[in-house]
């Protein structure tokens, strides 16, 4: 059963994806990655914050589910090696530093909005 939860989840986390990155915005520097890894980070902190451990088909849904198919940590890998090899140092490292730095603030920001619907 958990299978479903998981299957149903993400699908819907990359159908969010995908109309995320419909966003008619283009530049050198991968900001639609960015935003989508972020709000999946403020996500899962809300998720985790909100969704208790009795429920886990629950939790394999938003979690491993929507979360697991809206985020795009693989992509951001990707473009940050594709930064460095074309040589944009600045943009490569400003990308992996607000990447990091906005997820984890992400997850902190998501745990602290979940308090709010306890």
């Amino acid at each position: 059963m958990g299978i479903i939860f998981v299957a149903l989840g993400g699908a819907l986390g990359s159908v969010l994806r995908y109309a995320i990155s419909l966003i008619p915005f283009k530049t050198d520097f991968p900001l639609i990655t960015l935003l989508i890894n972020f709000l999946g980070a403020l996500a899962i902190g809300f998720v985790m914050g909100v969704v208790s451990e009795k429920s886990p088909n629950t939790l394999l849904f938003w979690k491993t589910g929507v979360c697991g198919g809206f985020t795009t940590f693989s992509t951001f890998s990707l473009e940050a090696i594709t930064l460095f090899e074309k040589k944009m140092f600045f943009f490569g490292g400003l990308y992996v530093i607000l990447s990091i730095g906005l997820c984890l603030a992400g997850v902190l920001c998501g745990k602290k909005i979940a308090l709010l619907f306890r």
